[in-house]
């Protein structure tokens, strides 16, 4: 690069730290700093980039320096455990309990056990024991330490003040490296001194006004920072359902079976239940169920139907397996908690809840998985109404232009429905599984009304949303997909 082309291009620290070195001596970053009037690490940058032209030249030396650990400093500025332990032992007249001693000095067990190994080891302590106790007492040589005598805290201080460490106190050196209070560093000192080059920058750079920018020159992407997309999706969805009067029910990781299948009026014995389809915890095994009221209608309603016009599963209920603890196998989990814990009519509610079931991923099934699960109660609503919801929800919340219905079943709704939707590269996906409560789920609880619900892959929806042909992706770590993609606004 030409000279008047370099002098253009040099910013005004580099013009001032070119105009300090101007002398032809070595100067450091730190007297280069005092001398232009700029800081230190403005100067730092300075000698990096005029060293990068070509006009400086840079001389490094490498030293090896003592400096003290954080817990060096801690211990000089708070005082040695050692120091502590035996101004505590002063401040109890020189004789005292261990028990005492630990009250008195605040220090925790592994200190004090540090400071009275060092007491003993220098003598400054007898110990002996009375009955139960320790008991310590001083001998007369612990006056070096609290007449400011200590070999060790000295070796710290100079090291502090950067002061020459005298060859007798080596041994206190050392000590203080192996307890970690002090530690060698290796600093590279460096030197700058103008060269010819830098010379004729210098005398070029008093000829020109301004630094010279070109507005052209390519730069680098700049990424702002935003909310992931799945996330962005799911925070969209909630404030849609929140603006449109649903109430959001808290979310849990973990619950009882009694939640997850019993209030849903799904038997102890069913297949779905079993290791092969659903998760338990090994410790805590069990977890509290609610009041025993509630606990006896569930159990009669599967027993006998509870007074619900059914004649329930014809079975002995067992409590324990509905105490048994496990990860949410669907969303409607809260659902049943709702409805244990009461509900108005008429009322809405949903939650976006994570959940956990044997499978193998794959570009439509995870191990964990989220999903949206609803309901509305009403003495009014119906079948039809529910068609409807889940229909608006595919189309409105994930974009989906083709969606159809199929009888389905489920063990607490009665009739049941799923929906699927098609997807532009997979055909067509379940997005849903709904149906109206049973009797013997919001009857056994006292809810004098329907209640329609629904269980919504969210994940699988938010696929549609954001054009991608992998739930998987949700998840990815990629940072070309995570920078790249735009904001799918729910409608």
């Amino acid at each position: 690069m030409e000279t008047s082309r370099i002098a253009e291009s040099l910013s005004g620290i580099e013009r001032k730290t070119l105009a300090v070195l101007d002398t032809g001596a070595w100067l450091s970053p730190e007297e280069i700093a005092a001398k232009a009037g700029i800081p230190v690490d403005s100067a730092r940058r300075a000698v990096q980039w005029l060293r990068e032209k070509g006009l400086i030249e840079l001389d490094e030396k490498k030293t090896e320096n003592l400096h003290l650990s954080a817990m060096g400093k801690t211990s000089l500025r708070n005082g040695l455990p050692e120091r502590l332990f035996v101004e505590a032992l002063q401040a109890l007249g020189g004789s005292a309990s261990l028990e005492q001693l630990k009250k008195k000095s605040s220090l925790n067990s592994p200190e004090l056990n540090v400071a009275m190994g060092i007491a003993k080891k220098n003598a400054w302590v007898s110990v002996r024991k009375e009955g139960e106790e320790i008991a310590l007492e001083f001998t007369g040589l612990e006056k070096d330490l609290l007449e400011g005598k200590y070999a060790l805290e000295a070796a710290l201080k100079k090291i502090e003040s950067k002061q020459k460490i005298a060859p007798e106190e080596n041994a206190a050196l050392q000590e203080a490296m192996k307890r970690g209070l002090a530690e060698k560093a290796v600093e590279t000192g460096r030197r700058a001194r103008l060269n010819a080059s830098g010379e004729k920058a210098l005398q070029a750079a008093g000829k020109v006004a301004e630094r010279a920018y070109d507005i052209h020159a390519p730069v680098p992407r700049a990424f702002a920072g935003k909310k992931q997309p799945y996330m962005q999706f799911l925070n969209q969805v909630k404030r849609k359902l929140v603006a449109l009067g649903f109430q959001e029910m808290p979310e849990r990781l973990i619950t009882q079976e009694f939640y997850n299948f019993d209030v849903l009026f799904q038997p102890q014995n069913h297949p779905a239940r079993s290791w092969t389809d659903t998760y338990q915890l090994l410790q805590p095994r069990l977890g509290k169920l609610p009041d025993k009221k509630i606990v006896a209608k569930i159990k009669a309603a599967h027993e006998n139907g509870g007074g619900t016009g059914s004649r329930g599963w014809g079975y002995a209920w067992s409590e324990r397996i509905a105490s048994r603890l496990m990860p949410n196998a669907h969303g409607t989990t809260a659902d049943a908690r709702q409805m244990v814990q009461g509900v108005t009519v008429p009322g809405k509610y949903f939650v976006v809840n994570r959940c956990y079931r044997p499978d193998i991923p794959d570009a439509t099934h995870l191990v964990e998985f989220n999903q949206l699960d609803g309901f509305i109660v009403d003495k009014e609503i119906n079948f039809r109404h529910l068609l409807g919801i889940l229909a608006q929800v595919a189309v409105e919340f994930g974009g989906a232009e083709e969606v159809k219905f199929t009888p389905d079943y489920y063990p607490f709704t009665e009739p049941s429905v799923q929906l699927s939707a098609k997807h532009p590269l997979l055909g067509w996906i379940e997005l849903a599984g709904a149906g109206v409560f049973r009797p013997e789920i919001t009857q056994a609880l006292g809810i004098k009304a329907r209640a329609i619900a629904w269980g919504v892959g969210i994940d699988r929806l938010a696929a549609f949303r954001l054009g991608i042909s992998d739930i998987r992706y949700l998840f990815a770590k990629d940072l070309n997909w995570l920078r790249e993609a735009k904001s799918q606004a729910v409608d």
